[in-house]
């Protein structure tokens, strides 16, 4: 008898084949594109819209064999990175084995320079006792990239896909003008916790050098010295249950904390209601 799948196959095939099929919709109906670019950080959420956008190549000509779907990848996909004095060496590597696991021509250009320049001139903006916050030095970061990214775009009739998860979004943990830019939002709608199993699931399934790469980091954004976004947030699993519990159930603070305390037994209950006062706060700020 023929092996039937195993519902995890199923619902990580699922996703994937949905948001590919979502990117080539968008690539081919709109007819105002010739390729596709995505600004890989190294981190995990830019890694799975590239290979999704890969998939979509993939099954859009799997008429062809696999040296015809290579080219098609070279003549489409398109992988930058931008780095900073943040930026480690394990996510470079991360990214160029991206960009050579899809088949996507690969630039890698520092903002450095240009980072300084803002930063001297975000602060000459200001008036005395006034100064330049670490987050604005952050936030100057993610807008560089964004804008180069549109700059490609507009140049190349580039599709640009952000690559924002729902998580992050849900608690204000992004950048309006650079991680929120990007004509299509692949994963807007997948919490980071889904994103970490569809990795890996495919990291079990294809054996990927490139997710392994990703993987051997904690993941952060990489704007600032030794950052960690669960440590600027709290741990993902906690995160989404308290997203699906207040937004999706509409269930009180107390509630939520007093489910989540069920939910995670190990993790001290008062950390937990630290965390679940903590996202109500920023989901709220954020909605508005």
């Amino acid at each position: 008898a023929e092996k039937r799948p195993s519902p995890r196959a199923v619902f990580c095939e699922e996703i994937l084949d949905t948001l590919a099929l979502g990117i080539g919709d968008y690539f081919e109906k709109t007819r105002a594109f010739k390729t596709i670019g995505v600004a890989l950080s190294g981190g995990r959420d830019s890694l799975l819209c590239m290979l999704i956008a890969r998939r979509y190549l993939d099954t859009r000509y799997a008429d062809l064999d696999a040296a015809g779907r290579q080219q098609k990848a070279a003549e489409i996909l398109r992988g930058f990175f931008m780095p900073t004095r943040f930026s480690s060496e394990i996510t470079k590597r991360a990214a160029e084995l991206t960009a050579a696991e899809v088949g996507a021509p690969f630039v890698s250009l520092s903002i450095d320079d240009a980072f300084d320049r803002e930063v001297e001139a975000a602060t000459r903006l200001l008036q005395p006792g006034e100064q330049l916050t670490a987050l604005t030095k952050q936030n100057i970061q993610a807008r560089l990239r964004a804008a180069r990214m549109w700059n490609w775009a507009n140049s190349s009739g580039g599709l640009f896909l952000q690559t924002s998860n729902m998580s992050e979004k849900a608690v204000g943990y992004c950048t309006i003008g650079g991680d929120m830019e990007g004509a299509l939002s692949v994963i807007a709608n997948l919490p980071k916790t889904v994103v970490n199993y569809v990795l890996d699931y495919l990291l079990e399934t294809t054996g990927s050098p490139a997710i392994k790469a990703t993987l051997e980091k904690p993941a952060s954004a990489e704007l600032a010295a030794d950052q960690e976004d669960e440590k600027d947030l709290m741990p993902f699993p906690i995160l989404d249950a308290c997203f699906a519990l207040f937004a999706g159930e509409k269930m009180s603070p107390p509630e939520v904390a007093l489910a989540v305390k069920t939910m995670f037994p190990a993790v001290d209950p008062a950390k937990i209601d630290a965390h679940v006062t903590r996202f109500a706060r920023l989901f709220t700020i954020s909605i508005f």
